[in-house]
């Protein structure tokens, strides 16, 4: 049986046999079986590369933090995590910088200040996924979002196109412009990429792109 431990776009933990391109920790999660018990317990909810420096671990060693895997760091973003500023330093100060911009700072933030504005806007005081509404044409290439007449699937924007996602890949892109969605990247990491933050996307994404003629803006 697949270990619970593949974080989807709207931050559920769900059990799954593909492993990922990243993974990342919220904090010890699980028990001493390896069963998921909380949904978070740390604010420092981390996006880590899959290899560090050699580094071995035992996935969910009991009493270790737990060992959480996205599809794509895109995922990842819109699940409430940051890039983790040990493994994945460059990518930590681009989010760090951009985050200075688009909230006009004198100075680079601090990351247990851009942790608490994330926690705050991912998490309902029930432990929900918070979410907001917007026009897809007001949004990134890279942000999550849910459309009313499938809430429980989650799409990439892509371009002028969405991209369904899956546990194994994104599906077939889909025209859709103009509307209103339900957005779950959270607004500020929205607000982080509108400033120029690239996300990571997989490469199924990337296919997509070729076969269909489309022109995202990630690479």
């Amino acid at each position: 049986m697949p270990r619970q431990n593949r974080v989807i776009p709207f931050g559920d933990i769900i059990a799954t046999p593909e492993r990922g391109t990243f993974m990342g920790n919220r904090g010890l999660l699980h028990d001493d079986m390896g069963r998921i018990q909380r949904p978070w317990r740390l604010k420092r909810w981390l996006i880590c590369v899959l290899e560090y420096q050699g580094r071995k671990r035992t996935v969910m060693t009991p009493g270790r933090y737990t060992e959480l895997f996205f599809l794509d760091e895109a995922t990842a973003l819109a699940a409430g995590h940051r890039p983790c500023a040990e493994c994945r330093r460059d990518s930590y100060l681009a989010f760090a910088d951009a985050w200075k911009l688009a909230n006009r700072m004198d100075e680079r933030p601090m990351a247990p200040e851009m942790d608490d504005q994330l926690h705050a806007d991912r998490i309902t005081a029930d432990n929900g996924k918070k979410t907001y509404t917007a026009r897809l044409d007001q949004l990134p290439d890279g942000v999550f979002v849910a459309l009313s007449e499938e809430k429980e699937r989650a799409f990439l924007v892509w371009g002028s196109s969405l991209l369904a996602w899956s546990p194994e890949g994104y599906g077939s892109p889909t025209r859709r412009l103009g509307e209103t969605v339900k957005v779950l990247t959270p607004k500020s990491t929205v607000s982080v990429i509108q400033a120029g933050y690239v996300p990571k996307v997989h490469d199924s994404a990337k296919l997509l792109t070729v076969e269909s003629g489309f022109s995202p803006h990630l690479s």
